[in-house]
């Protein structure tokens, strides 16, 4: 890694720190290669409209570490199959599978060009349980079905379970990450689905509103 991405990896393992996660110096390397990879292809492609790297840091890497204090009993549990939906970039898709590096992750987003970095990505990584699905979420038919459907602002709240509803598995949970949370979005929601207290997001480097909600069929 060179020298001028040190204060970069500070930056990360101060937020790892702060958000009290116990992560491996390789887990932090990984997430550093794909970080460095992001800005890489973000100069050609336009991935993502964020380009100060400091900012990548809070915005992409802890904003999707973040989600591991709630989430990682799903994603340790035996079985455990994660579904990220409209991933972009592979966010948080891609950064919870460098983290568990043993879970089956599929990523999934119609865009080609951010499909194209998806695969390069998971070559560049050795993320060797990783799938990347280039496709529309309704026409994905997956293998098995999975534990846990995530997003982030991918759509609104019922346009993500009504599209996701067929890809998760009984007793399994969808996860999606909102911004500022809107009364019309949540009473929008079928009656059919239990959503639990939303969960407000501590993101170090973040001065903004930030949610988790978890659901499941009733």
């Amino acid at each position: 890694m060179s020298i001028w991405a040190d204060p970069l990896r500070t930056r990360l393992t101060t937020g790892i720190d702060i958000l009290k996660l116990d992560l491996p110096d390789a887990t932090v390397d990984q997430l550093m290669a794909y970080l460095m990879e992001l800005e890489r292809w973000n100069n050609a492609y336009n991935l993502t409209a964020v380009r100060d790297l400091q900012a990548m840091v809070d915005r992409h890497l802890l904003d999707s570490l973040s989600l591991l204090p709630v989430l990682a009993p799903a994603l340790a549990a035996p079985g455990a199959r994660l579904l990220d939906v409209g991933s972009g970039p592979g966010l948080p898709g891609l950064i919870l599978a460098i983290v568990y590096p043993e879970l089956p992750v599929t990523v999934l987003d119609s865009n080609g060009k951010k499909a194209r970095f998806l695969r390069h990505a998971v070559r560049t990584l050795g993320l060797s349980r990783v799938t990347v699905a280039e496709t529309r979420v309704e026409a994905w038919v997956p293998p098995e079905p999975y534990t846990l459907v995530t997003s982030r602002a991918f759509s609104a709240l019922a346009d993500f379970f009504a599209l996701t509803r067929h890809l998760l598995a009984p007793g399994g949970q969808w996860a999606a990450m909102k911004g500022k949370l809107e009364k019309e979005e949540l009473a929008a929601v079928p009656a059919d689905i239990t959503i639990r207290e939303p969960l407000r997001l501590r993101v170090p480097g973040l001065d903004e509103a930030r949610h988790l909600l978890l659901a499941h069929p009733t």
